[in-house]
């Protein structure tokens, strides 16, 4: 057992050594708790206390590619190999929502949030009052039906908040996930759930610096394998590979040397438009992702009644059917609804009326039918007044809301809300009203024919079987009768309103009606007069092509002022690994700028971004077993413009007889290694270490920028690399072979370390608190 003065002496706090069940590819901390979210081989996600105690386990079911944290810590985001991003929430691991934004892999997520905000908060602009809670009660969620088809909405179907807590952004700050994909593809939304661009890396040209040609390069089969928002939001940082060429349609006598094209490369995206307009976009999110939440709750909740409505005719048509058969039988030439207004009239019964009536049918049978259908009747109108009506009242509010700022064209038009598609959608948010409430009387007036009709047949097979009549018996009304028997027998007006089907059916309305509509228009009424002809899923249906309209245009907006700010070539890769880029250690982070002052206006001039990875060793001739860090690569695109580099970097060569199995950006432009001992004789034997190394005390070089883009800038360094020693670092030996990934979080001051051998070693990276408690 060690002494207290050994454990002194050790750099890191060994806290625990656990066995875990599978090996671990996967791992992040949670940013505000003691949690950590792993990801097995078989892709399970496994959620635990520092302390190891396991909280849940959740299988998507599909390849998990990749991972991260929202910032609060209150949500996970999980990318997948069929290009799905998953949220689930931290408490139990459920579902919240699911966007399929990509088409192949989601290898890279990384999800940031202002750090402004927080000196907002006492009353500035950037602090949002959502209006809606003060005029409309909690909104409604999902109906909880059985039989809901909810298809492939990604919402989760049962009476959790948990939705409602991730799109409630009027408590949160404003935030952008972003993810990134195999195929070059980088997509953003704002907490999450609303999409706010999407952008190619291919289709970005660089300029060269060449003094003496206009050429520009285009990256060509790129892959991207980090992506990096920098705290401010203004830029991102993507660390890709694939081949760096000419663009020939610039310059079409040159052409650059084969020599490294294809390689690792690191560019830098010009994001400020989320950091200038973060007011903006913050208010239309919190709308617009609100507004979607209730369109689902509609969608749902149109689905429920119509299946509820459907089960309910079924039975209906279940029993009645058989009158038709009967008549054929008896050899009659009419049909039900003249049977029954025979007996109506008082007309003598025939024998298949009366056989249906008392032997088929029956007391118990009138009454099963009648409890189905004013049953489902009344099922609907529950749904309609506590989930569909609510939620189109309160979309129209929140539309009216946007109306309001798509008017006002000096702020919002910048990003894409447009007044007139903004308009059209705020009518059609109008109509779903209107549909609702034409709903509401047609299933009201029907549901009263059938009690009505029912109430009628029991009454006629209590005087078929010469029993007297019952006066708990409900009176009916002949009129009703007849009317039911001529319109609803063997029509459903209730059905047609729900069902959406792909023919273009409308219903009938008289010329007159409609002229009169249109009369309306005139006087200020919706400029939509055929508004009758449509059912309530038609209108639905518009209604949701209207909303993706309209916030397709803050999509596209804001994805093409999304700009390729510049372009670092890092290393070349070998021909014969053409996958070694997905596992080269990589790790990008951003920190306070120490040389920067401090009361500089501009946010962005107070971070520098640190890039490290490792260089595979066939990368450069004289360059072996080493990790490259480049820092300042953010502002070069603007220094350059200045005629001057801020641009360093610095090669590191890994002490002998070791080798990277994974590296981390620390806190403090601090940088973790872990090394494995390659004097192992398998991967499952030997020793591990894990370093710590102050990467602002390194001795920095300088990267020219005079050079063409063919040139690998980091061979620049190759007479000056940084060697390593073991005894000069903050080092603690492992006593097992170790893999990555390796799990580094900045806010707790843990790392947690996992064996080949399938154990989990947590350390604690933080001494002071140690050296305090020693000190009293």
């Amino acid at each position: 057992m060690e002494t207290d003065e050994a454990q002194r002496v050790l750099p890191f706090q060994l806290q625990f050594d656990k066995p875990v069940a599978s090996q671990t590819k996967i791992a992040e901390w949670n940013p505000e708790k003691d949690l950590l979210a792993m990801v097995t081989e078989d892709s399970k996600i496994l959620l635990h206390r520092f302390n190891w105690q396991r909280l849940w386990t959740v299988s998507p079911g599909k390849s998990i590619t990749s991972l991260c944290w929202r910032p609060d810590g209150k949500a996970i985001a999980v990318g997948l190999e069929d290009g799905t991003v998953s949220l689930h929430d931290v408490e139990n691991g459920k579902l919240l929502r699911s966007l399929k934004s990509h088409g192949v892999a989601v290898v890279s997520l990384n999800w940031e949030e202002d750090g402004q905000m927080t000196k907002d908060e006492q009353g500035s602009i950037s602090t949002y009052e959502d209006r809606t809670p003060h005029f409309f009660p909690p909104p409604p969620r999902v109906p909880r039906m059985p039989g809901l088809v909810s298809g492939d909405t990604g919402f989760i179907d049962d009476s959790e908040d948990s939705f409602r807590e991730l799109s409630n952004s009027s408590q949160q700050r404003f935030n952008i996930l972003c993810s990134g994909d195999k195929d070059g593809f980088i997509c953003f939304s704002i907490f999450g759930i609303f999409p706010i661009g999407k952008i190619n890396i291919h289709n970005f040209c660089v300029p060269t610096p060449l003094m003496d040609t206009k050429a520009e390069c285009r990256l060509q089969n790129a892959s991207v394998h980090k992506v990096a928002l920098s705290k401010d939001l203004c830029h991102l940082i993507v660390i890709c590979s694939g081949e760096l060429r000419e663009d020939r349609k610039e310059s079409e006598n040159r052409s650059m040397t084969q020599h490294g094209v294809r390689g690792l490369h690191c560019t830098v995206l010009d994001t400020s438009i989320f950091w200038k307009r973060k007011n903006e976009l913050h208010q239309v999110a919190q709308q617009a992702s609100n507004i979607e939440e209730l369109v689902e709750v509609i969608r749902a909740s149109l689905s429920v009644m119509h299946k509820q409505w459907s089960d309910a005719m079924h039975t209906f048509h279940e029993k009645f059917d058989s009158l038709s058969n009967l008549i054929i039988d008896n050899g009659l030439d009419s049909c039900p609804q003249e049977e029954f207004l025979s007996l109506l009239g008082g007309a003598r019964t025939s024998p298949a009326v009366h056989q249906f009536l008392v032997n088929s049918l029956g007391e118990v049978g009138v009454k099963r039918v009648s409890k189905a259908v004013c049953g489902a009747g009344k099922e609907l109108q529950l749904i309609v007044l506590n989930h569909l009506q609510p939620a189109a009242e309160i979309i129209a509010f929140r539309m009216g809301e946007l109306r309001g700022l798509s008017r006002w064209r000096a702020r919002y038009q910048g990003i894409g809300l447009d007044e007139a598609l903004i308009n059209n959608a705020t009518e059609k948010a109008g109509m779903i009203l209107i549909q609702v409430e034409r709903f509401i009387r047609v299933l009201s007036t029907v549901v009263q024919q059938f009690s009505n009709f029912f109430n009628w047949l029991l009454k006629c097979i209590k005087l078929l079987m010469s029993e007297p009549s019952d006066h708990h018996l409900l009176l009916y009304n002949s009129e009703l009768v007849v009317i039911f028997l001529k319109f609803l027998y063997d029509q459903d007006p209730v059905k047609q309103l729900l069902e959406a089907s792909e023919a273009d059916d409308h219903i009938e309305v008289g010329l007159e009606t409609m002229q009169r509509v249109k009369e309306l228009v005139q006087f200020g009424g919706f400029s939509d007069f055929e508004y009758l002809q449509r059912t309530l899923a038609k209108e639905f249906q518009q209604v949701e092509s209207s909303f993706k309209e309209a916030f397709l245009m803050p999509f596209t907006t804001i994805s093409r002022k999304i700009l390729c700010g510049d372009l670092l070539p890092l290393c070349p890769l070998p021909p014969s690994s053409a996958s070694l880029s997905s596992t080269i250690p990589m790790s990008v982070s951003y920190y306070e700028d120490a040389s920067q002052s401090v009361s500089s206006h501009q946010s962005q001039h107070m971070l520098l971004d640190y890039i490290s990875f490792q260089i595979p060793d066939d990368s450069f001739s004289g360059v072996s077993n080493c990790i490259g860090i480049v820092r300042g690569f953010m502002h070069d695109s603007i220094s350059v413009k200045r005629g001057y580099t801020s641009l360093e970097a610095v090669l590191l060569c890994v002490p002998g007889g070791y080798c990277c199995a994974d590296l981390s950006l620390y806190k403090e432009s601090q940088i973790v290694l872990l090394l494995n001992e390659t004097t192992a004789t398998s991967e499952s034997s030997g020793n591990a270490s894990m370093m710590i190394v102050q990467a602002n005390d390194l001795p920095f070089v300088s990267i020219s920028r005079s050079t063409g883009l063919n040139y690998w800038k980091l061979h620049q360094l190759e007479d000056s690399v940084v060697h390593l020693q073991m005894e000069n670092e903050k080092v603690r030996s492992i006593p097992h072979s170790v893999i990555a990934p390796l799990a580094v979080s900045s806010s707790r001051g843990v790392a947690c370390v996992f064996a080949a051998r399938k154990r989990a070693l947590v350390y604690i990276l933080e001494e002071d608190e140690d050296e305090v408690s020693d000190a009293e």
